[in-house]
């Protein structure tokens, strides 16, 4: 399919409700979309890396081109976006990381998503009559903020993984916070849009906007001196500083003194916080093997039961042009995310089905779809379960503000993450020059339904669940692509359909990030506005889909080992670029 937007210059880049049932999400507009820029594909011999934002780009560049690890190179990304891109991740949120190891070609994931208060209670989202909270009402303040795990998640991995100076990574950033940046199109679009919650406290107002009250302009210069002097200490002092230090007792003190929406987090909450390495999560396709993370993200295995349950279509024959390929995939979306919505959430607070990637399972799955014809409900399955118990379907809203970056350094190793503070602006509680997250509301705010437990509800220590996909694919035992996207619970399609293009309709991994975004997750289609995919209304209208036409504000970075070249690929829908040699 073709692309029908306006064409903007890459080098311009480098200036710079009562929400209480999971189909809403549909009703929530995606982070505000910041344009389209078309942009061809990168190639390079020796390392890569591509991320949201140029300036955080060139840092890791900077860090590959000086042998540094893929991981040294993520510390210096991640530092740099938590400035430039503050609505989208940063040091008060969380994120999952696939990692391959190039030496001994093993494949690895860590989990640094945020936990829930030790006080926290399945009913801190609800009235005093146990009804759900409206979202904002739960979002915006102390109450939604987990305990942060991005510095961990940078600072374990860099002594594990890392060859250079950690405070040398956090340099670049430092610097720029200190001499301020151009506050970049996107950012500025998200300010104006968010301008009534951003002035709720007067410290983030007084950041994002001018002393006249006037959101930031495009093209302003934004100066950071506290989140300078905070990567000075992190520095200096590593992440004790965070979790165990200053820093940590700033974020304690903010979130509990907010007068209108004080949270539950304490410094014990942050002295226990620990990294998870997990276990991959991977599912094959095609020749392909489809990698990534596994509970407390959905990641991994929704996108694995898409692809499954799809592979049972000629999906190459049809191509991508074709309705009815669209109705299958939608279709096999629905029925996974009927799956994710009763069985997926924190494996070490719930358990799960160790079948939900059974191939027979799949396969009786895809005898559901009946092509030319939309599924009229679509409804969790039973997969083999051992010790199986009865729960209700989740009712949390996950928001797509987030952010996706993947790396290969000289030696071959290669890092897929996605990071995130969840909602634009987290919180809109700022600490120390960084948001603080609000990733507390990635939980269900009902705990029971119809008297059954919802799996994905509120615990003490819990991790809420995720759609993050940091994605791995190996082929033949080794490395074949990294990819990911921010977007929320549409994440899952993004990635499934990038793969798809790419693997079935022979695009190349430019024009399969860059394909004009289908999604279904709960039985209306969304079709990216401006796009050729409008042009699927009428013809999915037919097979008896719900069709909204609307923005699909993807962020897609992916890096394809191809014969021995690396090729990246940057999402046209917003800033970031890929950079190697």
């Amino acid at each position: 399919m073709k692309l029908k937007r306006s064409t903007l210059l890459i080098a311009s880049a480098l200036l710079s409700f009562n929400l209480h049932a999971a189909q809403t999400t549909d009703a929530i507009a995606p982070e505000v979309a910041s344009g389209f820029t078309e942009k061809a594909s990168v190639s390079a011999d020796d390392f890569m890396v591509a991320a949201a934002n140029p300036l955080a780009v060139k840092a890791g560049y900077e860090v590959l081109k000086a042998g540094g690890t893929a991981i040294d190179a993520m510390v210096a990304v991640q530092a740099m976006l938590g400035l430039v891109e503050p609505q989208s991740s940063g040091l008060g949120g969380g994120a999952f990381l696939v990692y391959y190891d190039a030496e001994s070609q093993k494949m690895t994931t860590f989990d640094g998503r945020e936990t829930a208060p030790m006080a926290a209670t399945p009913e801190l989202f609800q009235d005093k009559n146990g009804e759900p909270l409206q979202f904002f009402d739960a979002v915006v303040g102390g109450r939604s903020v987990g305990t942060p795990g991005t510095v961990k998640l940078m600072a374990e991995l860099h002594a594990r993984y890392g060859n250079q100076n950690w405070a040398k990574l956090l340099e670049p950033a430092q610097i720029t916070a200190e001499q301020g940046f151009i506050v970049s199109s996107r950012l500025a679009g998200a300010i104006a849009k968010d301008q009534k919650r951003l002035s709720r406290y007067p410290d983030t107002q007084a950041y994002f906007f001018t002393p006249d009250g006037e959101p930031l302009a495009e093209g302003s210069l934004l100066k950071n001196p506290e989140y300078a002097n905070t990567l000075a200490t992190l520095a200096k002092e590593g992440s004790a500083a965070f979790y165990h230090g200053q820093i940590g007792q700033d974020i304690v003190n903010r979130v509990n003194n907010i007068p209108d929406n004080p949270g539950l987090l304490t410094r014990q909450d942050l002295a226990n916080y620990q990294i998870k390495e997990r276990s991959v999560t991977c599912a094959p396709y095609r020749q392909y093997d489809i990698c990534g993370m596994g509970p407390p993200s959905s990641g991994a295995l929704t996108v694995g039961q898409i692809l499954g349950i799809s592979s049972h279509f000629d999906l190459k024959a049809m191509g991508a042009d074709s309705p009815q390929a669209w109705q299958i995939i939608g279709d096999a979306s629905r029925l996974a995310f009927a799956d994710r919505g009763r069985y997926m959430a924190d494996t070490d607070y719930v358990p799960m089905p160790e079948g939900l990637l059974d191939a027979n399972y799949l396969a009786a799955r895809a005898k559901l779809i009946t092509p030319g014809q939309a599924l009229e409900e679509a409804n969790a399955g039973e997969p083999r379960w051992e010790k199986a118990m009865t729960q209700a379907d989740d009712e949390s809203i996950e928001l797509p503000s987030t952010t996706h970056l993947v790396i290969v350094d000289k030696a071959g190793n290669i890092v897929s993450m996605t990071s995130t503070i969840e909602n634009g602006f987290g919180s809109r509680v700022m600490s120390n020059g960084f948001l603080l997250n609000n990733e507390l509301t990635d939980f269900s705010f009902a705990s029971h339904k119809n008297g059954y437990p919802i799996a994905n509800r509120l615990e003490p220590g819990k991790r809420p669940r995720s759609s993050m996909a940091p994605t791995i694919v190996m082929k033949d035992g080794k490395p074949y692509m990294a990819i990911g996207s921010p977007g929320g619970s549409r994440i899952i399609g993004y990635v499934a359909s990038s793969l798809i293009a790419h693997i079935d309709w022979g695009m190349p991994i430019q024009q399969a990030v860059s394909l004009p975004r289908l999604i279904n997750r709960f039985g209306t289609y969304d079709l990216e506005k401006g796009t050729t995919a409008e042009q699927f209304k009428t013809p999915l209208e037919q097979m008896g889909f719900k069709v909204n036409v609307r923005d699909l504000n993807s962020g897609l970075h992916a890096i394809h080992f191809d014969n021995g070249k690396l090729v990246g690929a940057a999402d046209p829908r917003r800033e970031g670029i890929a950079l190697g040699d």
